[in-house]
């Protein structure tokens, strides 16, 4: 450790021997570095758990109820969502500790301010039990309760920038607003939901969008027939009519599932089986395809979460910081040439090729370091212009603990890598012919 010490130490001296070269070799890793690390983590937020306390137990049922027609047995489910009809079988089923079928809806809106005119707004119909599932939490009021469930009583929760775009910064609950052309109550006003892209695209894929505007329960948008935002895999809901349409096998709706333990999904599973076998019996479910129930993480694989596009674009980004390597290298050679003469004279006053190779490769990683502390500069620079963007991808782009220490490791690692050639290229300096040639 204290050669090590020293070693260190010298290296801090060698980054201002020769000043141009060394802010090359750090400026070429600190780009390299930053490119691939801003990368990294926006795909390490897009594909991290988003409810790690319980995504293995939420869990999402897929059941095929789909025509026989276009389909041949082995195919597995096409659809992530179902019809009304099982959602509401599996709503009064029992099974699990909570459960809620949801889907995305729309309407228009009429501000009980004089001043905004009335616009269109989309969210969600989920039931209570949605709420305490996906762990949501509130700044105003609460969820609505059961009995609102179950008569499908006009209330709504707000998203809360919809909350303070009616109302300000003062608690709305129990004031009404006019939605879809009814009067709802107030019940509730969430607070920002984080990372919140992921949530949405969990519980509904791109079906329902940013749908967080505002949240009914699920009976009442049924009972007012309210407009489906996506997802309603037939035609107009109008036609054959939306009773007829709740009796059909159209699929436009998410259900999910949380269990007391995660050994319960055996549980859940084989009642699911059972649901889709008496459920044949009355002539229904014509496929013989597989009944799946996906946690958390399975069910980012399913919807594709994580696309294959931003996989791509890290391998390109890690692809940049191996040219960025490649550059490095260079400079070291040119770096580690020049001392040809010093190493010579440390080796004739007894050090070994070991102690040489030690030496510089201390230094390397010291200009790493240097390497690291820039591209961390530069990562969050490039994380803030994305955050700018207001896109889906930028409300991820903020760096974690995890990716602030890869930033360092990945600048210590590569720089040590690009040093190992121009490391054995300066242990092989022969020192008589040094000592000859001074």
């Amino acid at each position: 450790m204290p050669m090590f010490g020293y070693y260190f130490k010298l290296g801090l001296r060698s980054l201002r021997r020769n000043r141009a070269l060394t802010a090359l070799m750090v400026l070429t890793l600190a780009v390299g570095v930053a490119a691939s690390v801003s990368t990294l983590t926006i795909l390490h937020m897009m594909s991290g758990d988003p409810i790690p306390e319980k995504s293995k137990r939420l869990l999402v049922p897929q059941v095929d109820n789909g025509p026989l027609d276009g389909w041949s047995p082995g195919d597995e489910p096409n659809d992530v969502q179902m019809s009304y009809q099982d959602a509401a079988n599996l709503l009064k089923s029992g099974q699990g500790e909570r459960r809620t079928a949801l889907f995305g809806v729309a309407g228009p809106l009429e501000p009980p301010r004089k001043d905004l005119p009335a616009f269109m707004v989309s969210g969600m119909a989920p039931t209570r039990d949605f709420f305490a599932m996906f762990n949501v939490r509130f700044l105003h009021g609460q969820a609505w309760s059961e009995a609102d469930d179950a008569r499908g009583a006009d209330v709504v929760v707000l998203g809360r920038a919809m909350a303070e775009k009616l109302f300000g910064k003062a608690d709305p609950v129990g004031r009404q607003v006019r939605l879809m052309g009814f009067p709802f109550t107030v019940s509730g006003v969430i607070d920002t939901w984080n990372p919140r892209p992921r949530y949405y695209k969990l519980v509904g894929g791109d079906t329902f969008g940013d749908a967080d505007d505002y949240f009914i329960p699920f009976s009442t948008a049924i009972r007012h027939e309210s407009d489906n935002n996506g997802g309603m895999s037939c035609t107009s809901r109008r036609d054959p009519g939306y009773a007829a349409l709740l009796a059909s096998e159209c699929t436009w709706i998410q259900f999910w599932f949380e269990t007391r333990a995660v050994s319960d999904r055996a549980d859940l599973q084989a009642w699911l089986d059972n649901y889709v076998r008496d459920q044949k019996k009355l002539g229904r479910f014509k496929r013989t395809a597989p009944n799946h129930l996906y946690h958390v993480m399975e069910w980012m694989d399913v919807l594709k979460i994580v696309d294959n596009d931003s996989k791509l674009s890290v391998w390109l980004a890690f692809g940049f910081l191996a040219l960025c390597l490649v550059n490095t290298i260079g400079l070291l050679l040119a770096k580690f040439s020049v001392r040809a003469s010093e190493i010579g004279v440390r080796r004739a006053l007894g050090a070994s090729r070991r102690e040489i190779f030690r030496q510089f490769l201390v230094e390397t990683g010291v200009i790493g370091l240097a390497g690291g502390l820039l591209g961390l500069g530069l990562a969050f620079g490039a994380l803030a212009l994305i955050g700018m963007q207001g896109t889906e991808v930028a409300a991820m782009a903020h760096m974690d603990w995890q990716m602030l220490g890869l930033t360092f490791v990945l600048s210590v690692a590569a720089a040590l890598l690009a040093g190992l050639l121009p490391t054995w290229r300066a242990c092989q300096v022969t020192p008589a012919i040094q000592l000859k040639s001074q």
